[in-house]
């Protein structure tokens, strides 16, 4: 591993341990969409991540992580991000559901997010998944050697709002590696007045679109996590770990 401009870029083998992170945090995501089911706690979903962590023998990247008391992130609705799971909380037909999850494996960490339709889903929150999945796949596609940054960040904004809908901007992606959050910041809009870094071989990015079907204005909430949209609209949160490539961009948490 080097540091270039603070940004760290990682060798082949560190790529490899960080391929099975992300492999793991797959399969965990993989088991809590076969769980979604209307009825279900929220907690259930905390339990089978905890659970499947131990089987692998890594460590939830979450829980405890600036005080966070849970391995999961679980946030229905208009919960755009770090939603709390909850015995009382229980799944409804039509919700949706979105689920971030890490873990450590070999000292480096895995991160990635879905978000489920529970049950028969209305056309608004299918087409809400489909476009914040479809945005998240065009930013990746710009993660190529000799691009910038915002070139990532100006195909996910551009595709979320030429469908009609908000990216959310409090929240945005990060550089992962041997902690969970690095640099680069990776926005989901480009920013005014500034330049994003060239993108090098070797960098490893966590690219996560957050969108809104309306403002893209956040509320959080009492519990000093949980985030939500401030006019109670659906959100939708979808994430890769992602590293840039000579060959181009590599999906590390694929399914």
């Amino acid at each position: 591993m080097r540091k270039v401009r603070g940004i760290y870029l990682k060798n082949s083998g560190e790529i490899t341990i960080m391929r099975e992170a992300n492999r793991i945090v797959s399969v965990i995501l993989d088991a809590l969409g076969e769980a979604v089911e209307p009825g279900v706690p929220t907690m259930r979903f905390e339990e089978i991540a905890q659970k499947m962590c131990q089987d692998f023998g890594v460590k939830p990247a979450f829980q405890g992580y600036g005080g966070f008391p849970f391995a999961l992130c679980c946030s229905v609705n208009e919960e755009i991000v770090h939603g709390f799971p909850s015995v009382e909380r229980v799944l409804d037909e039509g919700d949706i559901v979105s689920f971030d999850m890490g873990v450590v494996y070999k000292r480096f960490y895995g991160d990635s997010a879905r978000t489920f339709g529970v049950g028969n889903v209305s056309q608004e929150a299918t087409d809400l998944m489909k476009v914040t999945r479809e945005s998240l796949l065009l930013g990746i596609e710009q993660a190529v050697v000799g691009n910038n940054l915002y070139d990532v960040s100006r195909s996910v904004q551009d595709y979320v709002e030429s469908r009609g809908y908000s990216v959310v901007r409090r929240f945005v992606g990060h550089g992962i590696g041997r902690k969970l959050h690095e640099k680069p910041e990776v926005p989901n809009f480009v920013p005014k007045g500034t330049m994003g870094p060239p993108l090098k071989a070797g960098m490893v990015l966590a690219i996560e679109p957050m969108v809104c079907i309306g403002t893209h204005d956040v509320e959080v909430l009492e519990d000093k996590w949980t985030a939500v949209t401030k006019d109670r609209k659906l959100s939708a949160h979808f994430e890769h770990t992602i590293a840039v490539t000579p060959e181009g961009p590599v999906i590390l948490s694929a399914s």
